[in-house]
């Protein structure tokens, strides 16, 4: 647990002291349903082994100071400056550095949701292991480590749905990336061996047991190392997309809508507009699929779900990119039971579900097609469903 110690040895540095406690949080594979969070539908996720970690300690005075093992210098201001940095969900860029706006956006929006609590200073040090743009949560991960550590030290008492609300608020409002919550649902509500059936209107859940181990599968990340971001990127165009789609529609949000819809839409529609809506549409419907046959069949049912969802990112959402694509192609070229890339697109990483005994042949496939593209190697390993926030020490 190397991050662990970092975060102690960072808070040690920055305070002369030890922290209080450390608490963490993981990162998310998406095993289905990209970009339906915003859109009302439904998400399958589940929380990585890959955690980020936070050390904090209460301060004698009103300030929260915050560092990083990836940040140059801390991050200083007093609680009451919070509402002045983050006053509205203008989407303008933060006032602080942008990677401070997590920890201290998930600050602001935690004494906002408990007004009447009397809350003082903190000193955090964070500290990670989940790869940063690689399309697996990091950020959310920093808000729910942060979150739970906040939350215990002023103890407010909050559920894990609330401290995901938090997460999300901090992310929309603070950061001002047009996110939807379902990375920070799949954090807060990580648990071994199942994932995060989420709906994203009600919020209502329910684990579902991936059975992967059992039925001799591993899923395989493939970080490409393309970076991705979700406040830029082409992510906030497809949201404004989803809803000009809704609205010619007349519902609410693209969660109301069905497959039956489809030739009304391409009907009242531009091209573009309308493949944005069809992959909503097929994705929520695909998300269904994946639940149903997991829990009726196993995991070595889903493989054609998983490759139905990547042609509809690649060639209706228009998110993936070269990397991605030859990842996808070439874990399913060298055996893999499906593959597709995972995350908001733009970059980051594919995941291909595959025989145990057939890892490290994909990997090594993947691995020669970059290398005969041109592209940066690839990081290859394998993750399977995890705990959500806890206290570590």
């Amino acid at each position: 647990m190397t991050a662990l110690h970092d975060a102690r040895g960072l808070f040690a540095d920055l305070t002369d002291r030890e922290p209080d406690g450390v608490w963490s949080a993981p990162g998310r594979v998406n095993l289905i349903g990209e970009h339906t969070d915003y859109n009302e539908g439904f998400v399958l996720p589940f929380a990585i082994p890959h955690r980020t970690f936070a050390a904090a300690a209460a301060r004698d005075d009103d300030r929260i100071r915050v560092a990083s093992t990836f940040a140059e210098q801390p991050v200083e201001v007093s609680l009451r400056d919070l509402e002045t940095l983050f006053p509205t969900a203008s989407g303008s860029a933060p006032a602080v550095p942008e990677w401070s706006a997590y920890p201290l956006g998930v600050a602001w929006a935690l004494r906002a949701l408990r007004a009447d609590r009397t809350m003082f200073g903190v000193d955090i040090a964070i500290a990670s292991d989940v790869p940063v743009g690689a399309g697996l949560s990091s950020s959310a991960a920093i808000e729910g480590a942060v979150a739970a550590a906040l939350a215990e030290l002023w103890a407010l008492g909050i559920d894990p749905v609330t401290l995901a609300q938090a997460g999300r608020r901090a992310e929309n409002e603070a950061v001002g990336a047009p996110t939807g919550i379902m990375d920070q649902m799949a954090s807060t509500l990580g648990r071994a061996d199942a994932a995060t059936f989420l709906d994203c209107r009600t919020l209502e859940t329910r684990s579902i047991p991936t059975g992967f181990e059992a039925a001799g599968l591993e899923l395989l990340v493939i970080d490409t190392r393309v970076k991705h971001a979700h406040s830029t990127g082409g992510y906030r165009e497809r949201r404004e997309a989803c809803e000009r789609g809704a609205g010619l529609l007349g519902i609410r949000s693209l969660r109301d809508a069905t497959t039956a819809d489809l030739p009304r839409a391409a009907a009242l529609m531009d091209d573009t507009t309308f493949r944005r809506v069809r992959h909503v549409i097929t994705e929520n419907q695909r998300v269904l699929d994946t639940v149903a046959v997991l829990e009726a069949e196993g995991p070595h049912g889903i493989g054609q779900l998983l490759v139905a969802s990547h042609a509809s990112m690649r060639d209706d959402f228009e998110i993936s990119v070269a990397e991605l694509d030859a990842a996808v192609d070439a874990a399913l070229a060298a055996g893999a039971i499906g593959a597709r890339m995972t995350g908001g697109g733009f970059g980051g990483a594919a995941i291909a579900l595959v025989e145990r005994t057939q890892v490290a042949a994909v990997a090594d496939a993947v691995e020669r097609v970059f290398v005969d593209a041109g592209f940066t190697a690839p990081h290859i390993f394998t993750v399977t469903p995890s705990e959500g926030p806890r206290r570590d020490v």
